[in-house]
């Protein structure tokens, strides 16, 4: 059976959720937090907090998903006409009303964990809100808010367990370089990612007038453009690995994994099809997914290789 057939027969609440992308967004505030505590502390963030950040930080993340289908209805009537909105399946108060309770989840969250956490989710939630009431129907640079958005993902989650001190008295170091790199990789790389998505989107983004990059200078341009930042972005994941002190099976896992990204995006300028930017975005969610559990998993042997180390010692 096909994803595609697999998500039909879920709920429709589930379906707004974005299915498809559950892995990177459940991986992205998973990795953040083992991250930044094993930075912090060096051993692993507490299991209560840890279950919080990452409720907390998929709820931000799908809260956005769904508002976007609010403010896209009559773009996925052409796009994606079997999504829940579009196909009157859910109404669009009642998706308005799903995507504000999400949001006040990853609130509650944020609150509880550190208050630093909850200013960027409200920096983070203005910004993509931006996205999809004004920019996405004004200029071809609408992904730009976008990838600042979720570049602040990984932020947020990062200063619940390594707090700046910004409201509490700083000592002097906002965030470490990893973490400074983990926020401007997945910035980058959500632009092409987006971008990749709005490449399948064109028709209908075109016959309603949104002006994305692809409507504006066409899908080769694009698929150029997204090359190039998927590129940047493997960079900065080997970065954040040698600033993290990470070790080989995060770097296997992150320069495989991106070897092959950047075969797919090559195989989009070659083929710059909106089926293919479809299957691009798609592309990209696994990769950062991967990326993010081989970074889990290396944190996590590590901390255990040391105490075995010490044990024997």
């Amino acid at each position: 059976m096909s994803l595609t057939a697999r998500i039909g027969e879920l709920s429709p609440y589930l379906q707004l959720l974005r299915p498809e992308l559950y892995y990177m967004d459940l991986t992205l505030p998973a990795s953040s937090a083992i991250l930044a505590s094993y930075l912090a502390s060096g051993g692993l963030p507490e299991l209560s907090p840890f279950i919080i950040a990452v409720i907390g930080g998929f709820a931000a993340i799908t809260s956005s998903y769904v508002f976007n289908d609010c403010c896209d209805v009559d773009i996925d009537t052409i796009n994606l006409p079997d999504r829940p909105l579009p196909s009157s399946t859910v109404s669009k108060k009642t998706a308005l009303t799903y995507a504000i309770f999400l949001l006040a989840i990853a609130g509650s969250a944020a609150t509880y964990l550190n208050p630093e956490s909850l200013l960027v989710l409200l920096i983070a939630a203005g910004t993509i809100t931006v996205y999809s009431i004004f920019a996405k129907r004004s200029t071809f640079l609408s992904f730009v808010p976008v990838g600042i958005s979720y570049g602040l993902v990984p932020v947020g989650v990062w200063l619940a367990f390594d707090p700046a001190g910004i409201l509490k008295g700083s000592d002097g170091v906002i965030l470490p370089l990893a973490g400074i790199c983990f926020g401007l990789m997945m910035c980058v790389t959500d632009w092409a990612f987006t971008l990749g998505g709005v490449a399948r989107d064109v028709e209908g983004d075109r016959l309603k007038g949104a002006p994305t990059m692809p409507v504006t200078y066409g899908i080769p341009f694009t698929a150029r453009f997204v090359t190039f930042w998927w590129i940047v972005g493997v960079i900065a994941s080997v970065i954040i690995g040698w600033s993290a002190g990470l070790g080989p099976v995060y770097f296997a896992g992150a320069l495989a994994s991106g070897l092959w990204m950047l075969a797919q995006c090559v195989d989009f300028i070659r083929h710059p099809t909106p089926e293919r930017g479809g299957s691009l975005f798609l592309n990209g969610s696994n990769y950062r997914a991967v990326m993010f559990g081989s970074m889990i998993l290396d944190v996590v042997l590590c901390i255990y290789l040391e105490a075995y180390t010490s044990i024997l010692w």
